[in-house]
């Protein structure tokens, strides 16, 4: 009798498993919203969260689709605090075709490997350029977007070349990206 009951609640439970998958919402693929970025030192793995940004994740995904990011150098890296890129004119102070962004601000802390946007003294400049932080930097919560975490590849970003100190980070012969692909593509 103890047997019989055993299979029976065996497969009362096989039952609500196969009904709960029946109805449930398909799953996203593992490496959605996943970016590869390349440099010459390897790969860098980054898991962008529209959750957070969507505004700013759906931006920074349409200009990897372009490949816009591909060859932009990293123009602005301090040591112990962040590594910045996305503008293709290498100087800071450019930017992609698309609109500027509205600040997605959330309470998430900027900490070593968060993806945040880079802007300028309006909170609602954000474009293309981002930063990937080399260590904490709670000064930027809730001052700047957070768009994502790196996964993997973070000893990549530590040999990302650093710029003058005296020159507020600015790199003379930058590193830059070589490719930078949605990994699900």
């Amino acid at each position: 009798m103890h047997l019989r009951r055993r299979e029976l609640l065996l497969a009362a439970s096989a039952a609500l498993v196969a009904g709960a998958a029946l109805g449930a919402a398909p799953a996203r693929a593992a490496d959605a919203d996943t970016v590869v970025m390349t440099t010459k030192d390897g790969k860098i793995t980054i898991q962008l969260d529209p959750k957070l940004a969507p505004g700013h994740v759906k931006q920074i995904e349409t200009l990897v689709g372009q490949h816009f990011y591909d060859g932009i150098v990293f123009h602005r890296v301090i040591g112990g605090f962040m590594a910045q890129t996305g503008d293709p004119t290498g100087t800071g102070m450019g930017g992609s075709k698309l609109p500027d962004l509205k600040a997605e601000f959330t309470d998430t802390p900027f900490k070593r490997g968060t993806v945040g946007m880079a802007r300028s003294s309006s909170p609602d400049s954000a474009n293309s350029q981002f930063f990937i932080c080399l260590g904490d930097a709670p000064f930027l919560n809730g001052q700047y977007t957070v768009v994502g975490q790196v996964t993997s590849g973070m000893d990549v970003v530590d040999k990302i070349k650093k710029g003058a100190a005296d020159d507020n980070g600015k790199v003379t012969n930058p590193d830059k990206i070589v490719t930078m692909r949605m990994a699900s593509k």
